[in-house]
């Protein structure tokens, strides 16, 4: 099996520095200035020895492909869509939770079936799913192909395929 691990991904945000100093803070790293993309953008980074990141970009700075690097326009967004991530964190709850309150952005303690989250949501706008070390290990267990199909089978009462599974009784 390859390596398959996301290094880094990018989100907008109503101040880019406050919310790059805000998610360092969820990891125990640090942020810093992100200069070659966009005017005002930062950078998150982990710390860990994978090199994780997330850029956070001004809202309105949006990429288009072009010859060569993509274009960057600046363009209403809405500040909402489905994009959002699971990102592990070596905090407790409660820490998670307290910097989500001296930020002012909404969590939310969530079960997604055979494991939990904390709902982290950066400008009231964007979702992170935040795992604590106790939560990774559970998406670790349930997020398996196996561990998918039992899940599905056992809770949703449903096939692979998405079919419902009936009752033998």
């Amino acid at each position: 099996m390859g390596c398959s691990v996301i290094f880094h991904f990018s989100i907008g945000a109503d101040d880019p520095k406050r919310t790059a100093t805000m998610l360092a803070e969820l990891w125990r790293g640090q942020a810093f200035p992100f200069p070659m993309v966009g005017k005002g953008s930062w950078v998150a980074f982990a710390g860990d020895d994978r090199g994780s990141t997330m850029e956070v970009y001004p809202r309105d700075l949006a990429f288009y492909p072009s010859d060569g690097q993509g274009e960057q326009r600046s363009e209403p967004v809405s500040r909402h869509g489905p994009f959002h991530a699971a990102v592990a964190t070596p905090l407790s709850i409660e820490e998670v939770e307290e910097i989500g309150r001296r930020y002012g952005c909404h969590t939310s303690l969530c079960h997604r079936g055979a494991f939990r989250v904390i709902e982290y949501w950066v400008d009231n706008a964007l979702m992170l799913e935040m795992l604590t070390p106790e939560m990774q290990q559970e998406y670790l267990r349930a997020a398996t192909i196996e561990g998918w199909r039992a899940m599905l089978a056992n809770m949703w009462k449903m096939t692979p395929e998405g079919e419902p599974i009936e009752d033998a009784a």
